[in-house]
Parts: structure tokens; sequence; C-alpha cells
């Protein structure tokens, strides 16, 4: 039987969660959904063991988490979630809420950067 991704208790605070998107990840999520950025599929409030990330490209193995306030007293919380995640294979972005808002095409070239890896070392 092969490995699950998370629990059933995860999914459904995954599906809470898409209910309730910050005005960030409704920014974010405006320029993700649909394939339209290069064409990548993402998928937002993704369970991922027992994390629930804001986005996730799964065939590109990238995360992207969006931070409010609230993470500034969370930073051990956060680094251990993004070594969990990491050891799963993926690689993490972050940014802040007010940056998402505040800058979505820099926020968006970052992106970018991070799925075409090559363009990085340039």
């Amino acid at each position: 039987m092969p490995l699950k991704r998370t629990t059933p208790t995860g999914y459904g605070r995954a599906r809470r969660l898409r209910k309730l998107p910050s005005v960030a990840e409704l920014t974010l999520w405006k320029h993700l959904r649909a394939h339209r950025l290069a064409g990548v599929a993402f998928r937002r409030q993704h369970a991922i063991g027992p994390y629930i990330v804001d986005f996730c490209s799964p065939r590109h193995k990238l995360l992207i988490e969006v931070d409010g306030g609230q993470h500034m007293d969370r930073k051990d919380y956060d680094d251990a979630r993004t070594v969990f995640l990491e050891s799963m294979g993926y690689r993490v972005i972050r940014f802040w809420d007010n940056e998402v808002v505040g800058n979505i095409t820099g926020v968006l070239e970052a992106i970018l950067r991070k799925l075409n890896p090559a363009s990085e070392s340039e």
C-alpha cells in the first residue's frame, strides 16, 4: 500500500484553510491558479505530513509560504517545518504577506527563478 501524504485530519484542516485565505494568499493565488505562471500547476493549502503549506507545485517539488506577522514569534517552528519539508525533497521559498501585496511582480519573478534553477546561477 502506498505511503499516504498526510492523515484524514490533515486533509480536513487543509480544506478549512482553503475557505479562509488571507489577502496576500488570495493575491498570489490569482497569479498561480490554473497554470497561469509559466504553465506550472500549483495547489493551495496542500497537506504534507503534519503540515499544511500555502502553495505547492508537486511536479517541481516547490513550496511557497506566505508569512504574516505571527511568524515573527514562530521562527523555531518555521525552521523545524522547513527542515522536515526539505527532508521530503521539497524546496521552500518564503515571502512576507506585505511583500506579496506590495510587490507581486518581484514575488512572481523570484518564484520563476526557483522554478528554473539554471537561471539562478547566471
